[in-house]
């Protein structure tokens, strides 16, 4: 199950980077999580401001990884090198939030609408205008964030996957969806300083 403990461990990586400290396989593990457990896992940096939560990256793996070394990896690739985002800075810390999501329970849906908002995250694998190969996810909470119906989760992560032609039945009907569920925590900053 994620924890605090988790997203703790993503700032402690956060913070030796922003201070020049490389964050290294020796770092300690917190006593209160298992870092030899394995998951598939993504972490999400989100900023607050003007009452608004704004994401800041929201990176990670669908192949099962050790929780010491994916969280690590994870909180920096999610921080620095998420292309839609500039990198985060020390500035940003004090207004800044982890989530850690551990995936679990995946199962190849029957079509692109055997999935549950809000219960499932989707992955989706597609052929793009030229043929070639390519996927995107959403996890499970962001449909139901977003408001948005099965067809237009569908839709937008066609856009998000880089599918630029005219989104058509037939389109939405080739994809292949895999679901799957997920185990989250959230810490914001301040918790993290009070911990």
């Amino acid at each position: 199950m994620a924890t605090k403990q988790h997203c703790a461990y993503c700032f402690d990586t956060l913070v030796a980077h922003l201070n020049g400290i490389r964050a290294t396989s020796s770092k300690p593990i917190p006593h209160s999580f298992d870092g030899t457990l394995e998951y598939p896992l993504f972490v999400t940096w989100n900023k607050s401001g003007r009452g608004i939560d704004r994401l800041r990256g929201c990176i990670g793996n669908f192949s099962a990884m050790r929780l010491d070394t994916g969280l690590r990896e994870y909180a920096v690739t999610s921080a620095f090198h998420d292309t839609r985002f500039k990198p985060i800075t020390r500035s940003e810390l004090p207004r800044l939030s982890c989530s850690v999501s551990l995936l679990t329970d995946f199962e190849e849906a029957e079509d692109y609408l055997d999935w549950d908002v809000g219960k499932h995250g989707v992955w989706i694998e597609f052929r793009n205008e030229r043929g070639r190969r390519q996927t995107a996810t959403y996890l499970p909470e962001i449909a139901k964030d977003q408001e948005w119906t099965k067809e237009e989760t569908i839709d937008n992560l066609l856009r998000k996957g880089g599918y630029e032609e005219d989104i058509t039945q037939e389109m939405r009907r080739s994809i292949k969806l895999t679901r799957y569920q997920s185990q989250k925590a959230h810490l914001s900053y301040d918790e993290y300083v009070d911990m």
